[in-house]
């Protein structure tokens, strides 16, 4: 046995990551796999392109980490601050200007596409 083998634990469903890939993803490929499916699922109408791409990669570098039920803990872009974001709210600068005509910020679109999955 290798004594020396790098783990991780997912960020989803908390097991315990072995493969090199998923632990610099943060999710083993099951968990990967529904994530990218949800996308297709979660209520995503309210976002653009962009911002879904944005969701995507927030994921896809594990900067987006559930805290609680429906809470997450996000990482802004330049990797700086962190927020609280939940899927109808965020604490970031945009979320904290959301209105009912205004768009959403996408950590609230990465919050709902990891619910969904």
């Amino acid at each position: 046995m290798n004594t020396n083998q790098q783990t991780g634990t997912c960020l989803r469903c908390h097991r315990p990551l072995t493969s090199p890939r998923s632990i610099a993803n943060g999710y083993g490929p099951t968990c990967a796999r529904r994530i990218r499916a949800a996308a297709n699922t979660a209520d995503l109408t309210p976002y653009d392109a962009r911002q879904l791409d944005s969701a995507r990669e927030l994921i896809e570098d594990a900067a987006i980490i559930p805290l609680r039920s429906q809470v997450f803990t996000v990482v802004s872009t330049d990797g700086t601050e962190t927020y609280l974001a939940h899927p109808a709210a965020c604490t970031c600068p945009a979320g904290l200007k959301a209105r009912p005509d205004r768009r959403p910020c996408y950590h609230t679109a990465a919050a709902r596409m990891l619910l969904a999955a």
